[in-house]
């Protein structure tokens, strides 16, 4: 049977057939995505009290507090079928949701207002330069600690991982750059390669005062919408980036394999922190659980009761989070959504603006016909872009909304689910067309007319009849089945009368 799931309005979701929801619906699963962040050696950094006033210093001191975080990958691949790059949303079945600005704030302790995170890729052998210049040691090509102007992670923590008692104030500075660029390379910046992380984002550590303007959780997030819209594609089995931030971002939000919490501190997530074990519950359930999603099983707002330990630096930045802005991180280019999303910042939602489709033809260059340039100028706008509802979000009709998104969106993906409310949909408007035949007086009809109204009534009665199952649909409803051993009304010839199985219509 060929089923459309939709959207009915496909000018919004308009890589569908790229997106992985198409090959489910296909009865092609791709299984388990691999997901590439590498937290579990971080705690093995021993670092001084100089090293952690630098690294304070670069903006990470809440970041680094968070270490280990056990990843559960079959919630991160559900959450992955339902984002769409075309939105950077999530789609669920009351509506987009999204990681805005002010949660990477709160859960990672990341700056969210500064400069934006540029530069450009660099060779070999200025990687090698930079790594003599600014970390002392140089890594060996011939034993594989660096390739293509990337570093084995590896090579970092076995060569920089100790700073030696007597060190000098360089010597420190190097293996703190060493120790940055290896917490950055295995968290927000983690690629599917794996184990290594571009030199490009050593000089960025040059000056640690420095390092401390820059925007790093406004570059985090534009790194995890990339990893999440590339993921999303049919075609790919790992996923990078900040997987942390989004597994604490789905426990705050929703009611599913969520762990107990473990004491509040700052950045929140360490509320989660040894809560994250592997769970034993397989992607299908998960998708089960998304699908049958109801109000109760969200909290829109989960950060509310927190609001007295968010230091006041952070706190006044949060507003950050409703910039409808562009999010950069070197070649990277990424758009906030927060337009979509106000329900999150307790306001009412209205149909949001369509978004511009964005050019992916090349895959070598940025898929934004943005340029860097103005990429860099609209972020430097971005407390003048500041999203509200209309009227102050008391005036939106939510029933417009739930209706427009339910022409736009695909809500439902757990295959089996889907078919069996579809047939039983079906079945009830066949029943429909059996009980409206059977009203039909055949006695002012010709021989010829009785004929055919006879046929379609048998064949009605017989296509509800199936498998010694028989289903009963009340009141047009979703049915249930009726097993092999119950009895079943008959009429006086024996055969099923569908009609007399139905509930009167005030029943």
């Amino acid at each position: 049977m060929d089923i459309d799931v939709g959207p009915v309005d496909p000018s919004f979701l308009h890589e569908q057939d790229l997106h992985v929801s198409s090959s489910i619906w296909e009865g092609q699963e791709r299984g388990l995505l691999r997901c590439q962040e590498h937290t579990s050696l971080l705690h093995q950094w021993k670092l001084t009290d100089e090293q952690t006033k630098l690294v304070d210093k670069a903006g990470f001191g809440f970041f680094r507090k968070i270490g280990p975080m056990s990843l559960n990958n079959s919630l991160i691949s559900s959450l992955v079928e339902r984002w769409r790059r075309e939105t950077n949303t999530f789609h669920l079945p009351l509506g987009e949701m999204t990681i805005t600005l002010d949660e990477v704030a709160l859960v990672l302790g990341l700056e969210i207002d500064g400069d934006p995170i540029v530069g450009s890729k660099v060779g070999d052998e200025i990687a090698m330069d930079m790594c003599g210049r600014l970390l002392g040691k140089l890594p060996s090509a011939a034993n594989k600690e660096v390739n293509c102007s990337r570093v084995k992670l590896n090579w970092l923590k076995r060569t920089f991982s100790e700073c030696p008692e007597d060190a000098s104030s360089d010597v420190i500075k190097c293996h703190t750059r060493a120790y940055l660029l290896y917490l950055i390379g295995s968290t927000i910046f983690a690629t599917t390669d794996g184990d290594k992380v571009s030199v490009k984002y050593l000089p960025l550590f040059e000056d640690f005062d420095q390092a401390g303007r820059y925007a790093w959780g406004a570059a985090a997030l534009a790194c995890l919408y990339r990893a999440l819209g590339n993921a999303s594609l049919k075609s790919q089995s790992n996923i990078c980036g900040c997987l942390t931030l989004l597994q604490c971002w789905s426990y705050f939000h929703l009611d599913i394999g969520r762990p107990e919490k473990s004491e509040a501190s700052f950045p929140l997530a360490l509320l989660w922190k040894g809560k994250g074990s592997r769970s034993k519950t397989d992607l299908s359930e998960y998708r089960r659980e998304i699908d049958d999603l109801d109000p109760s099983k969200i909290t829109w707002c989960p950060y509310e009761r927190f609001e007295n330990m968010i230091p006041p630096q952070m706190k006044a930045k949060l507003s950050l989070g409703r910039s409808k802005t562009t999010l950069v991180c070197f070649e990277k280019i990424e758009l906030h959504f927060p337009d979509r999303c106000l329900r999150q910042f307790g306001k009412r939602q209205p149909i949001p603006q369509k978004v511009k489709r964005r050019d992916r033809k090349n895959r070598r260059v940025d898929d934004l016909d943005t340029s860097m340039t103005l990429a860099c100028d609209e972020w430097a706008e971005r407390g003048e872009h500041i999203v509200d509802s209309p009227g102050g979000g008391s005036v939106v009709d939510d029933g417009a909304y739930t209706e427009w998104y339910a022409r736009i969106s695909i809500t439902k993906l757990y295959r089996e689910a889907f078919l069996e409310s579809q047939v039983m949909n079906m079945i009830a408007c066949m029943r429909e067309f059996e009980e409206a035949a059977s009203g039909i007086s055949l006695e002012r009809l010709s021989p010829v007319e009785r004929e055919v109204m006879e046929s379609v009534k048998e064949t009605f009665s017989n296509s509800l009849t199936f498998g010694g199952w028989q289903e009963v649909a009340v009141n047009s409803g979703y049915g249930k089945r009726r097993r092999r051993n119950e009895q079943t009304p008959t009429t006086n010839n024996g055969g099923a009368d569908l009609s007399s199985l139905l509930l009167p219509k005030d029943t």
